[in-house]
């Protein structure tokens, strides 16, 4: 099953149900630049490369908004989601798949929803068992990336009772790697809310961060609320 599809289908949902000139959570972005980004990330190659390169961050930023800007209508802005409902199938992120565009849809449904009029107490989507195990796998191979300068330890653990293990702590066991120890944080939450404060949102991810309270407020700092 590619679950990114069943995403991007979400994605599309919250686009238009928020309309155009709708706030996000990424900063600086209404719904018209969340799509433009999407677009670009899948169709223009050379735009999508400035989101990894920092030198070319500023042009991508600057296409971003001109696209969305000039996307504000009713009919720009349907067309615009169009094209984030069918991206170029020569797209190296269509032929990546899971890969590249489960998080990646997840997160940007998320960012649209969550800053509409219920915010953060937004009910979450309803998913099968299988879809939230795609979710936990990727959750579970980018957390050693998402909190690489976590200044501690950190255990990511979901309502559904698992774990894993996202950053080491300065002193973590060898012999124990996935039990937190006294320099370690456990963000707890749904899936979901792992997700977003994984992506750094923190701010509409309801978890709780258990720890000592040096470890809590070090995590706080790292992922300020």
């Amino acid at each position: 099953m590619a679950w990114h599809t069943l995403e991007r289908s979400a994605l599309v949902e919250a686009l238009l149900t928020a309309g155009p000139g709708a706030p996000t959570l990424c900063e600086g972005w209404r719904t018209e630049h969340l799509a433009a980004h999407v677009v670009l990330r899948q169709g223009s190659p050379t735009v999508a490369l400035g989101l990894v390169v920092p030198g070319l961050h500023g042009r991508t930023e600057r296409v971003t908004l001109a696209l969305g800007d000039s996307s504000v209508t009713g009919a720009g802005y349907q067309a615009l989601v169009e094209r984030v409902r069918t991206p170029p199938r020569w797209s190296p992120v269509a032929w990546a798949g899971d890969l590249a565009d489960l998080t990646e849809l997840f997160v940007h449904t998320e960012d649209v929803r969550r800053a509409g009029p219920a915010g953060a107490s937004v009910e979450a989507r309803t998913r099968t068992a299988a879809h939230d195990d795609a979710l936990w796998r990727a959750l579970t191979r980018m957390a050693r990336l998402a909190y690489r300068r976590s200044p501690v330890g950190v255990v990511l653990a979901d309502t559904a009772g698992r774990e894993v293990r996202a950053r080491a702590a300065p002193r973590a066991s060898r012999a124990l790697p996935t039990s937190p120890g006294p320099s370690d944080v456990v963000v707890r939450g749904a899936l979901d809310d792992l997700l977003l404060h994984a992506f750094g949102r923190s701010s509409a991810a309801r978890v709780l961060v258990d720890g000592a309270p040096d470890a809590v407020a070090a995590m706080e700092g790292f992922r300020p609320r």
